[in-house]
């Protein structure tokens, strides 16, 4: 369905998620696609969901179409396996946390590279036999390492929120706070949240609340609509109200359409005019 255009604009900044938008492009096409349709800005989800190390040649490729597209690549995910599987979030699962420490110095040199400024690392299923706890103390150790290597870039760590039926412990806003927290009391302040819209709907946590309690906390955002995961408009979430409340309490950051379109990339786009998905922050 093409949504109606009733979003406001509040001055935030408008990035594609061509993990999710422009799938009908191979993946190397889509930093392209996505300037064609006016976005200055992307970001995408670990290119390669099998390799924490890719080859020299597949990093290079990669970092080529973004620069030849004429985008910003504004965020990227680490490494994080099988995001529909029990290994999803390596960062805390013990038996999988070395291949998170092995990424962090390839997606840390993606960033240097193509000036990227926020990481999302996302955190561990929990796993039978070994204690939350444990688990815990681990997610933040490697949260502070991979910190520590994107502060030398000046970029910044992002903890989310995530909905679904996997084990992942990390579900409402204060969840992921309080891992942030946690994270710059060991003395890594380049970390914050990601506030996901959709995926604190999805698990029911008032995102009005949320955004109220956790907005200066907030490192960046992305939307889709809820129900179902569409375009704005395409369920029934007040989107353009939580962004006015976000602009209003200071959030001036970006904000990425992670969603899934109910027909085609281009149709789904209805809801913003061409001119705002240009960066005009």
């Amino acid at each position: 369905m093409e949504s109606e255009s009733n979003m406001s604009d509040h001055g935030l900044r408008y990035l594609a998620n061509c993990s999710m938008l422009f799938t009908e492009r191979p993946l190397l096409e889509r930093p392209h696609a996505a300037k064609q349709a006016g976005f200055d800005a992307i970001e995408f989800w670990w290119p390669w969901p099998d390799q924490p190390v890719p080859g020299d040649a597949e990093v290079g490729a990669f970092v080529a179409a973004v620069r030849d597209a004429g985008v910003q690549l504004v965020g990227l995910n680490f490494f994080a396996g099988d995001l529909a599987g029990a290994d999803c979030g390596v960062l805390s699962i013990p038996d999988r946390a070395g291949q998170f420490r092995d990424n962090i110095d390839v997606a840390i040199g993606i960033g240097e590279q193509l000036e990227v400024s926020a990481f999302n690392a996302l955190y561990g299923n929990r796993v039978e036999g070994t204690p939350p706890q444990v688990q815990d103390e681990l997610g933040r150790e490697q949260l502070g390492l991979a910190a520590k290597a994107a502060a030398g870039i000046g970029s910044t760590i992002l903890v989310e929120s995530v909905s679904g039926p996997k084990p992942y412990p990390l579900r409402t806003a204060a969840d992921s706070v309080a891992v942030v927290e946690a994270v710059r009391a060991d003395g890594h302040a380049n970390i914050g949240f990601l506030c996901d819209l959709f995926h604190l709907a999805n698990n029911g946590d008032p995102v009005a609340e949320a955004i109220a309690a956790h907005a200066d906390v907030t490192a960046h955002v992305q939307i889709a609509d809820w129900p179902g995961r569409g375009e704005p408009g395409a369920g029934e979430l007040d989107l353009d109200g939580l962004l006015a409340d976000l602009a209003a309490r200071g959030y001036d950051g970006w904000v990425g359409l992670e969603y899934k379109p109910t027909t085609t990339t281009e149709a789904s786009l209805a809801w913003l005019p061409e001119p705002r998905r240009g960066n005009h922050g």
